[in-house]
């Protein structure tokens, strides 16, 4: 018994020496650099390749220290938006083995890194959503003073008056309730109580890249997602100090015949000055300071004098109000813009940084609601429906985040967003978002697998006498959101994601809505540079303040409130198929997708006799029953190497066709009165459009092509950049309405506008420019936008700009 007893314990203090001999092991160390500019790059992450859990991450100076077993390992270095470099080292016993990392630019197109569609790091062909990514070489080329201008080149977006349009995803409404997401870096940007982009508000002189999603994501994104997401994402600096001063000035060509110059024998001007200064202070605090100055006399003319009505055709037509006079200087837009990002990246603790963003605008503004006429008026403004904005508008956004070695990250962001609109003709509002969202991640690298969650709280207060019909001038909007999303690799070319939300919203003390969401996509890389892809998503948004409360009136015109509006619902379906490409030194791909949308309660913003008591006719957003929009999706990217400095070329080309229908179109909707007071016609789809053959939808374009070529030819460049708008198939019978009650009444100018939509089947726009650089540091452009005047319109009764030319100089040192 005793041998045994001893021959146990020999054995098991044996196992507890094997067991207690460490493993030999060595250290190494290196630097990681950018291989063109020669600047380290922190946060740069270095992994064994057979072990993706074990790693370490370069700290501020670029400088990383990782233990390894001896022997001979197989390591990955890799940066967003560089190419990755896996390299072999030899690790001997209690030695330091030195390997410094040199990470170029990606050299082909189909591995650019994206951050949108999951919020987290993804090569652009591997996603399960359609994207789209415009870098600052085209925006900076079209001389971009707002970033709609930019934004309007791409392929399935439009931008109708504000108003952001993806794959015919929604109609005309003035900006309100957007359908699509407007952010920058991953934080909403739309007006709190209007849900309404704030184009000029944008910071165009410091942009890294703009990535736009076509389809549902209100998953990630939240309730103003319905059809896609536009994030603006901001550069940080370098470890060269860098400062940018662009100055431009130009002028509006006489508009085409026969429309009336209003401005005489003057050319209405437009200057405006960017300015941009960046650096890294002591290693680890990164400054970015930008700023916009901006003076635009704007095409539109002042509205020609009201005649003043007998009082009792004012009574008859509800018009207590005087319409206002205005002049040229008046019509005038002045915007400034002051915007700062710093970041503290901690030299104690590897990973964590924390910081603060902000952006203030003061901006003297007008809106013009119709034209005077469809022949000699179409640039001036129609008596009564021209207002006059100044804006006070500023942002703080304070954030912290922490980058774990193992692929654990933390993420706070928080925005206080104030917004004060002073309007004539008792529009003026103002409002309050705040907004905080807590991110936590997990890559799971020995998996190939994402894990991303968060939690969403906002809070949009407004005050204004437009929503006092909510019973009350001061509304708020409280919502608040989880979220989950799971990204998994296989076997190295099947891509699988899916992901839920789940969304609360209340509007003051009403009931509570509360909706969950989904979506799923999966790419499959299937030979060599060809990918393909399927996704679905829901999407879902909840009316705005203004959708709901808006209560006001100009001259005979009126805007009324619908307190029973309901949130509308979407799905989402698509496939895709990605094919790279290589002609010489020319590498691009060819993307097509078809999709398949579907709304349900659809929000439109409809014309109609609501209280003629109030005013005599008037607008309402209304659910307006199902609508489904169905097409294809195809676009074309290419580029040359950055490297060659000789010659260079780069494209993006699209063709969009979509098939947008009602659902529902014999659904009465809504309930309209007569003149006398008395009850009118009832609404359905039918009878308030203009054009219901096969059911189109209202102010959406079947067919459109775009398209941006650049040139550069050692010091020269040349770009040429194309946009076909089909005919808008279908309008509302309102603007019909209104030409007959106008006519009929001879004191008042008469609205034009359904001849002029009838007769104009499309419209073809060129814009050029060419440039010269007068050395390294110094540019010099000319840009002419619609080059040959064509007279278009994207929304009934508004007019688009005449040819502007203009000269643009940008300094960077």
């Amino acid at each position: 018994m005793v041998s045994i007893r001893i021959l146990f314990a020999m054995l098991i203090t044996g196992l507890l020496t094997v067991n207690c001999v460490a493993q030999p092991t060595g250290v190494l160390k290196g630097k990681v650099t950018h291989g063109i500019t020669n600047e380290t790059i922190p946060g740069a992450s270095i992994s064994l390749v057979n072990n993706p859990s074990k790693g370490a991450v370069a700290d501020i100076d670029g400088m990383y220290s990782l233990v390894l077993d001896t022997g001979v390992h197989r390591l990955v270095c890799s940066y967003t938006g560089l190419s990755n470099d896996t390299f072999e080292v030899s690790i001997a016993s209690d030695a330091i083995t030195k390997q410094d990392i040199t990470l170029s630019p990606t050299t082909k197109l189909l591995e650019t890194v994206v951050v949108s569609s999951g919020k987290f790091d993804q090569k652009l062909e591997e996603l399960t959503v359609s994207m789209e990514v415009l870098k600052p070489g085209l925006i900076n080329s079209r001389n971009t003073t707002s970033v709609e201008t930019a934004l309007e080149q791409t392929p399935g977006l439009t931008i109708i008056d504000n108003d952001p349009q993806i794959r015919g995803g929604s109609g005309f409404t003035f900006g309100v309730g957007s359908r699509v997401a407007i952010v920058v870096d991953g934080i909403p940007l739309l007006s709190g109580d209007a849900g309404r982009p704030e184009w000029n508000y944008i910071p165009v002189e410091n942009i890294e890249q703009i990535e736009i999603i076509k389809g549902a994501s209100s998953v990630l994104y939240g309730s103003s997602a319905l059809s896609g997401v536009i994030n603006i994402r901001s550069a940080y600096p370098r470890k060269k100090p860098k400062t940018i001063i662009n100055y431009s000035v130009g002028y509006y060509s006489p508009p085409p015949k026969p429309a009336e110059n209003w401005y005489n024998a003057s050319l209405p001007m437009f200057t405006n000055l960017n300015l941009l200064h960046s650096r890294i202070v002591h290693k680890n605090l990164d400054i970015v300071i930008g700023g916009n100055f901006n003076i635009d006399q704007g095409y539109i003319g002042p509205p020609p004098p009201a005649e003043e009505l007998p009082l009792s055709l004012k009574n008859a037509l509800q018009m207590t109000d005087t319409i206002p006079t205005f002049s040229n200087d008046d019509m005038r837009k002045i915007r400034g813009r002051l915007n700062f990002n710093i970041r503290y990246r901690s030299k104690k603790i590897t990973g964590l940084s924390y910081g603060i963003n902000g952006n203030g605008m003061l901006n003297k503004t007008n809106m013009d609601l119709a034209w005077y006429d469809d022949s000699l008026g179409l640039y001036k403004g129609y008596p009564g429906a021209v207002f006059l904005e100044k804006q006070q508008l500023f942002n703080l956004d304070p954030f912290i985040k922490y980058i774990k070695a193992n692929g654990v990250s933390h993420s706070l962001v928080t925005r206080i967003f104030h917004s004060n609109n002073d309007i004539t003709n008792n529009l003026s509002n103002s409002g309050t978002l705040y907004y905080g969202e807590y991110q936590l991640q997990r890559i799971f690298r020995n998996y190939d697998f994402t894990f991303t969650g968060g939690v969403v709280g906002s809070l949009s207060k407004s005050h204004s006498p437009l929503y006092a019909s909510s019973g009350s001038a001061d509304n708020q909007v409280t919502n608040a959101a989880g979220y989950l999303q799971l990204d998994k690799k296989f076997w190295q070319f099947l891509n699988i994601s899916g992901g839920f939300r789940y969304e609360y919203f209340q509007v003051n003390d009403q009931q509570s809505v509360v909706a969950p969401i989904f979506r799923a996509g999966a790419n499959i890389q299937v030979l060599k540079g060809t990918y393909i892809r399927t996704s679905y998503g829901q999407g879902f948004r909840y009316p705005t303040i203004t959708e709901r409360y808006i209560t006001t009136k100009a001259g005979m015109f009126g805007v009324f409130p619908n307190p029973d509006l309901q949130p509308e619902t979407s799905q989402n379906f698509e496939m895709g198929l990605k094919q790279g490409f290589k002609f010489g030194n020319i590498m691009g791909y060819l993307d097509i997708a078809g999709f398949h949308q579907k709304y349900e309660n659809t929000i439109e913003w409809l014309f109609g006799i609501w209280e003629p008591s109030i005013a005599t006719i008037g607008f309402k957003f209304l659910n307006t029953g199902d609508t489904r929009v169905r097409g294809i999706d195809i676009s074309l990217v290419a580029s040359t190497p950055e490297e060659n400095k000789n010659f260079g070329v780069t494209a993006l080309i699209g063709y969009t066709y979509v098939e947008p229908i009602s659902l529902t179109p014999d659904l009465y909707y809504a309930h309209e009165k007569s003149l006398t007071g008395g009850p009118g016609d009832s609404l359905s789809y039918k009878n308030s459009s203009l054009n219901s053959k096969g059911n189109v939808l209202k102010y959406r374009f079947s067919h459109m092509v775009k398209a941006d070529v650049q040139f550069k030819i050692h010091r020269f460049g040349a770009g040429m950049s194309y946009r076909y708008y089909s005919k808008m198939k279908n309008i509302d019978t309102a603007f019909a309405l209104i030409e007959d009650l106008t006519s009929q009444i001879k004191q008042i100018a008469d609205i034009k506008g359904v001849n002029w939509w009838q007769s104009h089947k499309g419209f073809n726009i060129f814009d050029f420019r060419v440039s010269y650089n007068l050395d390294e540091k110094q540019k010099l452009s000319i840009i002419c936008n619609n080059a040959f005047n064509v007279a278009y319109a994207l929304r009934p009764m508004k007019i688009e700009a005449p040819r502007t030319t203009s000269i643009q100089y940008v300094y960077t040192f």
